[in-house]
């Protein structure tokens, strides 16, 4: 395993302290026989934990190794990668290096483990490569990871040649991406001592559709002409949802990323206090063959807070302009982002001489948002209907909807008043009621 590991060029950056290339040095020790036998059965099974983890982390099932072998192919960065998600397979004398390490990778799905097995009386390599996983949550696992991976390990063990191989993996690229944009759909910021880069992936980003928020037709219809326009690469505005709270917002922005993530869409978490990092985040995806939506939920500021100037820069007015593949989707229960005053409506002012200016530049946050779609409160019989259309989801709900409506309208009343979100809550609460 040595020997082959120390022949990969293009993906020789995968790291010398990675679950493979710890065992390729296990491998060498064993080989040259200098070792001594309980201490290197203690490393095997350090890895083979380590193996163990990753595969809880993503879901792996059946052949382990070859699903971790197939997730280095899929996580790894580099000009060769990155070139092939965009444009797939290419021609260049880069692709012989690229056969030559995607056979090295076929060898080492084929490993035979039997003689290191017997050598030292372990079975642990026999167990991985026939592994019955236990059934998990989503929540616990990337699923959107673990599928692709997993079938581009199993396109990879039925491979007969240097060629297949290529056309295996560099379609995969093509196909999903690579690395962790390629194979997830959202990210948050998280720092890492010695990392330069401050995107995490977000695991678990739930199911929600366009069609689980009743009503609101047009919104939708604003948000997702703005949306499509972004994923063909024409010209698209920032957008600001604002309104009523429980009125479906963020449900939309979510549902967004959900319907377009197989046409290149991912989404970036940001939250006000993350706003000095919004340079850094553009730089790390600006030249990535995706489109990203910076996603600020519930945004607004009070007066003394001054992380808006921030904001205001990253989306108009800095030196550098924002890439043409990323757009920034906020929601807020503020129109204009900034609390106002009746003194902002003045230019009489005890404190201030020309109040109108203050006036503007709290109104020129919101007016970088091109594309503002508002979200109000529904009238009782929207209420009703969303409420309808959300018990139709869940049959064992046996009320009539003259029933159906008369709860819903005592539940209201002692939650919080009318809105989409009170319509789920009440419909939650009478599933789990039902179902106890």
């Amino acid at each position: 395993m040595y020997r082959l590991t120390s022949k990969l060029v293009i993906y020789r950056n995968i790291g010398s302290d990675s679950i493979l290339f710890e065992m390729a040095d296990i491998f060498r020790c064993f080989a040259s026989g200098n070792y001594v036998k309980e201490d290197l059965i203690t490393k095997i099974y350090i890895q083979i934990n380590n193996l163990l983890n990753t595969s809880t982390c993503y879901g792996f099932d059946k052949n382990l190794w070859h699903n971790y072998l197939a997730f280095i192919l899929a996580m790894s960065e580099n000009p060769f990668t990155i070139v092939s998600e965009k444009v797939g397979a290419n021609e260049g004398t880069v692709n012989e290096f690229a056969k030559a390490d995607f056979m090295i990778f076929k060898q080492l799905f084929d490993y035979d483990f039997s003689e290191i097995e017997k050598a030292l009386g372990i079975n642990c390599f026999s167990i991985i490569c026939n592994y019955k996983a236990v059934v998990k949550s989503e929540q616990i696992f990337n699923k959107s990871v673990s599928e692709k991976v997993q079938e581009l390990s199993a396109s990879i063990e039925g491979a007969d040649d240097a060629v297949q191989l290529y056309n295996i993996v560099t379609d995969f690229y093509k196909k999903y991406g690579v690395g962790k944009f390629g194979l997830n759909k959202a990210f948050r910021i998280v720092h890492n001592e010695g990392q330069d880069e401050i995107l995490s992936p977000i695991t678990a980003t739930g199911n929600m559709t366009l069609d689980d928020i009743i009503g609101y037709e047009s919104q939708k219809k604003k948000l997702i002409d703005n949306t499509e326009a972004f994923i063909a690469g024409r010209r698209a505005n920032n957008v600001l949802l604002f309104g009523d709270s429980g009125t479906g917002k963020s449900t939309c922005i979510k549902a967004v990323l959900n319907h377009y993530y197989s046409q290149g869409l991912r989404m970036i978490e940001v939250y006000k206090h993350e706003f000095k990092d919004l340079s850094r985040i553009v730089s790390e995806v600006k030249n990535r063959n995706y489109r990203f939506i910076i996603y600020m939920d519930d945004l607004s500021f009070e007066e003394f807070e001054i992380e808006y100037k921030y904001l205001k820069a990253v989306i108009e007015g800095g030196l550098e302009t924002k890439p043409e593949n990323v757009l920034i989707y906020a929601t807020s229960n503020r129109r204009h982002l900034i609390r106002e005053t009746w003194s902002d409506r003045s230019d009489m002012s005890k404190d201030e001489l020309h109040r109108s200016d203050t006036m503007q530049e709290k109104l020129s946050l919101a007016a970088r948002f091109g594309v503002s779609i508002g979200f109000y409160r529904p009238s009782q019989k929207e209420y009703f209907e969303i409420v309808k259309g959300l018990a139709a989801k869940h049959p064992q709900i046996n009320l009539n909807d003259e029933e159906l409506c008369m709860e819903a309208n005592k539940w209201e009343l002692s939650h919080g008043g009318i809105s989409g979100r009170t319509a789920q809550q009440f419909i939650d609460n009478l599933v789990g009621t039902i179902c106890k």
